[in-house]
């Protein structure tokens, strides 16, 4: 399984498993996810990784 990181309305940033995929509602470039740090519905965004 490939694992993502995300960030959610309120700026917590987790993983997330199968992001891309059809098990999260699609919602503009976002997903809606639960968010781990605050256990509600967010519209998540994949989080871009900085190169060093």
């Amino acid at each position: 399984m490939e694992r993502t990181v995300v960030r959610c309305a309120d700026g917590h940033v987790f993983t997330a498993t199968s992001f891309p995929m059809q098990q999260a509602e699609r919602l503009g470039p976002g997903r809606l996810l639960r968010c781990p740090r605050c256990a509600r519905l967010r519209s998540v965004v994949p989080v871009a990784l900085q190169k060093r």
